[in-house]
């Protein structure tokens, strides 16, 4: 069935992110009811066979499930350990200080979630600068971290999904090429901004004390992800196994996964809705559909868009991860680190000022862009399926 020739799954999914845009705070059931739709439509107006895509699809489920849930208390671990109460005392004083943050936040996010590393700053952003963070460094706390975990298979949500679906970690690497001169436009521009709105306060937080065993269990759940993924393909294994085990070592904050729950089933129902699109009637995969990803990223949430991209195949999945990672910070709502420090800056929940104050970011997004393809070129990757 179509509509203006456009098959009625993708409607359906293109009017539940409008929806998740729209009704940012009622997400988890919009993502629901859109899952609903596009399963009821496959059952009764195609040849779906849910029991086979099922058990084509229940193993990247359950890894992503137990990922995001797992990431979850690593960043509650990481947050807990000392090292961000710390940093404060170490930024100099002038605007290289909130550049040093920015830097700091990209650095985390490659090894910790995105959204993780973009609370962590802010939080660090809210004490050293007595509670007023210019606008335009709020986005480029959330573009650092979308940035820093554009490169690596631990550190975004999009770049975990491609090395569950059998992307090698290396693939993804070379979105630094585009990553790291991205964070110095916007970086700089950024930091200026802030600098003139409110000068750095160096204060450490008081009574901060570095909690060696927490670093250590942090260092655990990593190795485990990546060791289980080496052995038997499945790396939430390893995170759990490790978190278990770090569990004896030093309390474990469980009352995090209540949090964290509503957030991965939302994930999952978009990525679920995702795998039932049509693939055969998307655009070729070029470095100019992967170029045009990024601006769609900022407006709809970047997972299911990179679940699309999977299963068509055919992209160089380091030119995709730069695009859709980073390009969802130029809208508060086009990433999840985008989402979340909105509840700690509700000032962010403006489109419009966010884009005039983070105009920065399009711009490094653009430049960046055409650094990769000049440096680098476009290498697609043939479908690994």
């Amino acid at each position: 069935m179509q509509i203006f020739g456009i098959d009625l799954a993708f409607v359906i999914f293109a009017l539940t992110l409008v929806g998740v845009a729209v009704f940012h705070h009622k997400t988890l059931y919009v993502a629901l009811a859109g899952l609903s739709l596009v399963l009821a439509y496959k059952l009764f107006f195609t040849q779906f066979n849910l029991l086979e895509h099922a058990q084509h699809e229940w193993k990247d489920l359950l890894n992503l499930f137990g990922l995001l849930l797992g990431f979850s208390l690593l960043a509650k671990h990481f947050e807990h350990s000392g090292v961000p109460a710390k940093l404060p005392n170490y930024l100099p004083d002038d605007w290289k200080g909130g550049f040093i943050l920015l830097l700091l936040v990209f650095v985390l996010s490659s090894f910790l979630d995105n959204i993780a590393a973009a609370m962590i700053g802010g939080g660090v952003a809210h004490v050293t600068y007595k509670k007023k963070v210019h606008l335009g460094y709020i986005a480029a706390i959330v573009a650092s971290s979308n940035a820093g975990g554009s490169g690596s298979v631990l550190g975004d949500t999009t770049t975990t999904m491609m090395w569950i679906d059998g992307v090698n970690a290396f693939d993804v690497l070379h979105a630094y090429a585009a990553a790291i001169p991205a964070l110095f436009i916007f970086g700089i521009v950024a930091s200026l901004q802030q600098h003139k709105y409110q000068p750095i306060l160096k204060d450490e937080i008081a009574g901060a004390k570095i909690s060696w065993r927490r670093i250590g269990v942090c260092g655990m759940i990593l190795a485990g992800a990546i060791t289980s993924n080496v052995l038997i393909d499945f790396p939430a294994a390893g995170v759990w196994v490790a978190i278990l085990v770090g569990s004896f070592i030093i309390k474990t904050e469980w009352v995090e996964l209540k949090f964290a729950l509503p957030g991965s089933i939302f994930l999952l129902a978009l990525v679920l809705c995702a795998s039932m699109m049509p693939v055969d009637e998307l655009p070729a995969a070029s470095w100019q559909t992967a170029f045009g990803l990024g601006f769609v990223s900022s407006v709809f949430d970047n997972i299911p868009l990179t679940k699309l991209a999977l299963t068509q195949g055919g992209y160089d999945w380091g030119v995709l991860a730069y695009c859709v990672g980073f390009g969802g910070s130029m809208i508060w709502f086009g990433s999840s680190a985008g989402v979340a420090i909105s509840t700690l800056f509700p000032e962010a929940k403006s489109v419009k000022d966010w884009v005039l104050n983070g105009w920065h970011i399009a711009l490094a997004y653009v430049i960046s862009f055409f650094i990769l393809l000049a440096v680098l070129g476009w290498h697609p990757h043939f479908p690994h399926h």
